[in-house]
């Protein structure tokens, strides 16, 4: 008797299954992927709130950007040529009436201290009527209230800052003007390092008597000349 011929099984994709099961298997990592992402912008959010005062100065246009007081400097980081025109508002909103220090009238702060336009950004001048006793070079208890006033500012400056000493082209008794104009801005330096803003955030310059920004013909121009500037630099990089 003749048999039939059993007809051939059909081949099952088994090669599906691996298949199937490998992409799952990448679907769910990359589910994951995404949910940490999500997670780590969840934590830098948080750790920008916390230390907010700390990483103020990454960049204007970021999370660092100028607090809302100061934002008026925010609008001087790409026009810096129009201090000239601001300089009573920006003295006010540094120093307000309640703010000054007995021993410094609103007459006084305004002759001696200047919001300048430079090359590299807005500079405070500050003569040594407001920092210094004459001849010195410590910061007095009316000279810290001053700089406390800036300080904020300072801190949340979005690039680098440098502080610059100046002096009239009288010469030292005990010190050559050069070294004379360094400690004096050494030491408005050590005020903004103690008071908590980063040390590398932070340059020092001693010019003596170059660049007056008044005529040492005169007592009023020298006083003028014997002055700090703090340059809040526009024009350099974001600090990282």
């Amino acid at each position: 008797m003749i048999r039939k011929k059993k007809k051939p099984r059909a081949i099952e994709p088994l090669w599906m299954i691996t298949f199937a099961d490998m992409v799952t298997i990448l679907l769910v990592f990359f589910i994951l992927l995404l949910t940490m992402a999500s997670l780590d912008r969840e934590i830098i959010r948080d750790i920008v709130t916390v230390f907010q005062d700390d990483i103020a100065f990454l960049s204007p246009r970021s999370s660092g950007r100028l607090p809302d007081e100061y934002v008026i400097f925010e609008e001087l980081l790409e026009k810096p040529w129009e201090v000239l025109k601001k300089q009573d508002r920006i003295k006010d909103l540094l120093f307000p009436d309640e703010v000054l220090p007995p021993e410094i009238s609103r007459s006084t702060l305004d002759e001696n201290l200047k919001v300048l336009a430079r090359p590299e950004g807005v500079a405070l001048m500050l003569t040594d009527e407001l920092l210094f006793p004459f001849a010195r070079t410590s910061l007095g208890d009316p000279a810290r209230q001053v700089l406390a006033q800036i300080l904020p500012l300072v801190k949340s400056w979005p690039t680098f800052v440098n502080i610059a000493g100046y002096t009239d082209n009288i010469p030292g008794i005990t010190m050559d003007n050069y070294e004379f104009a360094a400690q004096r801005a050494m030491a408005v330096n050590e005020f903004f390092i103690i008071n908590g803003v980063r040390q590398e955030r932070l340059s020092v310059s001693a010019y003596g008597p170059h660049f007056p920004v008044a005529s040492n013909d005169t007592d009023q121009g020298r006083a003028l000349n014997r002055r700090v500037e703090i340059l809040l630099k526009t024009g350099a990089k974001p600090l990282l």
